[in-house]
């Protein structure tokens, strides 16, 4: 089985997103990761929310970000996600966030999440996930 595809999607800097210097808040790369993770799996059809509905938690147990170019107010970004299978119980998935319009990669990241029940106790993935990943 091949790997999925890529997902992407665009978001525009808002205001509010940046500090002072007029630079996109650190923090903020970690929502937008975020919002590509979600959208992976809207893209196949399924939801966080179903998830959870089902009784199945993907919390981030690691989270790591490489900032390397500054993104500003305004600018239009993409956000690329890809997963992988760590194992039965755990998934990762990989960014890249760039600025098109002059095809800078503003930073590259990862998230690791453990499949977890309503208990918080790990358990397995469910098999949609694993499917779309392995």
């Amino acid at each position: 089985m091949t790997a999925p595809p890529p997902q992407t999607i665009n978001i525009r800097v808002r205001y509010a997103e940046t500090d002072k210097m007029g630079v996109v808040y650190h923090a903020n790369y970690f929502m937008w990761f975020e919002i590509g993770r979600c959208e992976l799996l809207r893209a196949v059809g399924r939801s966080y929310r179903d998830m959870e509905a089902s009784g199945i938690g993907l919390p981030v147990i690691e989270a790591h970000c490489e900032y390397k170019s500054p993104a500003r107010y305004d600018d239009e970004l993409v956000v690329k996600t890809v997963g992988k299978m760590l194992s039965p119980a755990r998934v990762e998935f990989e960014y890249e966030i760039c600025r098109p319009s002059d095809a800078m990669v503003n930073a590259i990241g990862r998230t690791v999440h453990a499949a977890v029940d309503t208990n918080g106790r790990p358990c397995r993935l469910p098999d949609y996930i694993r499917e779309l990943l392995e």
